[in-house]
C-alpha cells in the first residue's frame, strides 16, 4: 500500500462473513500482554488455522496470492462485539491499513478512526459489486481510498463513503486522537492558565496534601 494521507491504494482481500465480531477479529487469548506488540499473530486466528494450529489453506489471506494484501473488503458489521481495541492494533500490526464494509460495530469504528485505521463505509450494493470485481480475478483486487473526496475506486466502480470532517482532518494531516488534542495545545494552556488564576485553592491539591501528610508523620 502507498499513501500520501490523502489517498491509499492498496491490493484488497474479500471476507464477506457478516457480523464478524472483535473476539473473532482478535481472541482472547492473544490479549495477555499489557502493551500493543505481538498481536499479530492472533488476527483471525480461528479462522486462519485449525484446531491443530495448521494453517486453513482455503483461507483467503493463507493463500500465497493474497500475501501482503493491506486493505479488507468485509461483511457488514464488522467489529460488533466487545469493546477490545486489540482488534484494531491487530489488524494494524498485520499489516491492514484500510477496510470497506457497509457497515462496522460502533466501538470497533470510533477504536479504529482514532487510531488511524481507515474505515470506508459503503452503500451494501458497491461492497457486493465490489465482492464481484475481486470474485472475477485470480489476485488481489486494487482499490484507491480517497480521503479527501471521500470515495472508494476499484478497476470498475467508484463508491463514495462516509467520513466525519474531524477524522477526516486526522487523516490529512497524519494524526492520532492524541494529536489532534495537542493541536490545540495554545487553548488548552490558556483555559488552564485562567482556571488556575480563578481558582488558585484547587490547583496541584493532590501533591500539596501528600506533602502535608508526608511532613506531618515524618516521611
Amino acid at each position: 500500500m502507498t499513501t500520501d494521507n490523502a489517498l491509499v491504494r492498496g491490493r484488497a482481500a474479500v471476507l464477506a462473513t457478516p457480523n464478524l465480531d472483535t473476539d473473532q477479529i482478535m481472541p482472547k487469548q492473544f490479549l495477555r500482554g499489557i502493551d500493543k506488540s505481538g498481536l499479530a499473530p492472533g488476527l483471525l486466528y480461528d479462522l486462519r488455522f485449525d484446531g491443530a494450529g495448521q494453517p486453513r489453506a482455503d483461507f483467503v489471506l493463507n493463500q500465497p496470492a493474497f500475501a501482503g494484501v493491506d486493505v479488507l473488503i468485509a461483511g457488514a458489521n464488522y467489529g460488533c462485539g466487545s469493546s477490545r481495541e486489540h482488534a484494531v492494533w491487530g489488524m494494524q500490526q498485520y499489516g491492514f491499513k484500510a477496510v470497506v464494509a457497509s457497515s462496522f460495530g460502533e466501538i470497533f469504528y470510533s477504536n479504529a478512526l482514532n487510531n488511524r485505521l481507515l474505515l470506508a463505509m459503503v452503500a451494501e450494493d458497491d461492497v457486493q459489486a465490489f465482492v464481484a470485481e475481486a470474485a472475477a480475478q485470480p489476485g488481489p483486487l486494487a482499490l484507491t481510498i480517497d480521503v479527501q473526496q471521500r470515495m472508494v475506486r476499484s478497476p470498475g466502480r467508484s463508491a463514495g463513503f462516509v467520513l466525519s470532517d474531524r477524522h477526516q482532518r486526522m487523516f490529512l494531516e497524519g494524526l492520532d486522537v492524541i494529536g489532534v488534542s495537542l493541536s490545540h495545545a495554545d487553548q488548552i494552556r490558556a483555559f488552564a492558565d485562567q482556571h488556575w488564576a480563578a481558582q488558585p485553592w484547587v490547583k496541584d491539591v493532590a501533591r500539596r496534601t501528600r506533602e502535608r501528610l508526608s511532613a506531618a508523620t515524618g516521611g
